[in-house]
């Protein structure tokens, strides 16, 4: 290694870009998909180097709201070579996860180097196969392979709703919500219905807020987190495989044992089975509150919003309602486009066409990890990419 501390500053980074004759393994993205790949491949003996934007390793888990705890086991959680600790429970704080990351890198003795922003992966125009990177302060970086691991929850997105500029009150995306301090006394209009705007709503309604409700497009599949000391992760991994019916038909059971009916409090069971709805990307909700505040009403489920007016929020069903806040939990782009639109490796919707650790055929040497959200739980999957990336890297030519 270049540096035996885990991470080098800015000022930094030209000397490490400029000593790479053993053409270094660069990784973009210092959150657990990146440190995991960087770590299986240092095991292997082949140098790498984390390339971070920010500051620190984690970013992006030191930016979520406050309340938030693993929804996989601390067990399956835990990336390739060091176990998470006993003291953090099962259910991991969003604190220990960081702090986690930030031993991991230092267990590992990972070279991050951060304060890099790269903009550009090409092609080397020599021919010889390997990748360049343009970063800033017009740094350019050669490397054998690359590893892109920029992240699921990129870039904030809310959507383009008709007089969304001319709305009175607060309008935010849940990428900026903490805690439910600021919303005390006040009445807030969550929308979105994923794990992140149920598990806010939640949080609003015990924190202090007059009124909560939610804006619900599709109802989700609402799944308990463990039952009987059973993790809902354990069955998502033995599932994964089987037939979409068969699990549909499974939940199903499951659901109407486990999950009441909220029909009466305006959120019906979802008519499409839970494992036809994975496979077209929605996760089901792991209930951490929401099911009670639903039925004690304290959280509220209204129609999709279709546009704002003024101090008012129009929705779906013609009804319009005036929240004095609006969080929007509607989730994020992966913007890859800029960084790599050009080598035709993602689909219309901006996804990486391959993952599990497969580069592809055309692009040999650039990898991706992170960019879906499986049933069996992210951080899983990114360890088990991580290996997979490793094992394809290290036996590649050099």
């Amino acid at each position: 290694m270049l540096n035996s501390p885990s991470t080098a500053g800015t000022d930094d980074a030209i000397a490490l870009t400029d000593r790479t004759d053993d053409r270094p393994v660069y990784v973009i993205g210092g959150g657990p998909g990146g440190l995991a790949a960087a770590a299986a491949l240092r095991a292997r003996g082949v140098r790498v180097v984390v390339l971070e934007k920010s500051d620190r390793v984690g970013a992006s888990w030191r930016r979520h709201y406050d309340r938030l705890r693993l929804h996989t086991t601390r067990r399956w959680s835990a990336l390739p070579g060091l176990k998470m600790p006993r003291r953090f429970g099962r259910w991991v704080k969003r604190d220990d996860v960081v702090r986690y990351l930030e031993k991991y890198t230092e267990h590992h003795e990972l070279e991050v180097v951060t304060g890099v922003r790269v903009t550009r992966i090409d092609r080397a125009p020599d021919g010889s196969g390997d990748w360049q990177l343009t970063a800033t302060g017009g740094r350019v970086m050669r490397g054998r392979a690359i590893v892109v691991a920029t992240g699921y929850n990129h870039t904030p997105r809310i959507p383009e709703w008709p007089g969304r500029d001319t709305f009175t009150g607060t309008l935010v995306h849940a990428a900026e919500y903490r805690d439910p301090a600021p919303y005390a006394g006040r009445d807030v209009l969550v929308v979105g219905i994923g794990n992140t705007g149920a598990e806010i709503a939640a949080d609003l309604a015990e924190g202090g807020a007059s009124r909560v409700r939610i804006a619900v497009r599709t109802a989700p599949h609402i799944v308990r987190r463990s039952t009987a000391g059973w993790p809902a992760q354990a069955t998502a991994i033995l599932v994964r495989r089987l037939p979409a019916w068969l699990v549909d038909r499974a939940a199903a059971v499951l659901a109407r044992i486990a999950v009441p009916d909220l029909s009466a409090q305006g959120l019906p069971r979802p008519a499409t089975g839970l494992y036809s709805r994975v496979r077209q990307g929605a996760i089901p909700v792991q209930d951490v509150g929401l099911i009670d505040a639903v039925r004690a009403g304290t959280v509220t489920p209204v129609a999709a919003v279709s546009s704002f007016d003024g101090d008012a929020v129009v929705l779906a069903d013609g009804s319009r309602i005036t929240p004095d806040a609006v969080i929007a939990a509607t989730g994020y782009d992966r913007a890859l486009e800029p960084l790599l639109g050009h080598l035709d490796v993602l689909d219309a919707r901006g996804r990486p066409l391959t993952h599990a650790g497969r580069p592809p055929k055309h692009a040999p040497g650039l990898y991706f990890t992170g960019f879906t959200n499986p049933i069996s739980g992210m951080l899983r999957e990114m360890a088990r990419d991580a290996e997979k990336i490793a094992k394809r890297v290290a036996r590649s030519p050099r």
